[in-house]
């Protein structure tokens, strides 16, 4: 896999991780698309890393990924003060 390409799949990926985090929390966060990017980029990645160390499947992986991206769109929300 090239450089592009590498990096324009993981930007889909945080994209898509990103935003089923921000479905699973109640109400309305007002982070932006990059916020949401980076917070699902880093949920895959902390998902990801649980899911290996615990051997899951990829079913479990995917919930794994989606709640880590769940829980830091609540730490970014609550910490930017942007809340709605």
């Amino acid at each position: 896999m090239d450089a592009p390409s590498g990096i324009i799949s993981a930007i889909v990926t945080g994209l898509v991780i990103g935003v089923l985090g921000r479905l699973v929390v109640p109400g309305r966060q007002a982070i932006g698309c990059l916020m949401t990017i980076l917070v699902g980029l880093i949920g895959a990645a902390g998902g990801l890393a649980i899911a290996n160390a615990i051997d899951a499947a990829w079913l479990l992986t995917l919930l794994l990924q989606v709640g880590v991206a769940a829980v830091l769109v609540l730490i970014t929300a609550s910490a930017t003060g942007r809340n709605q």
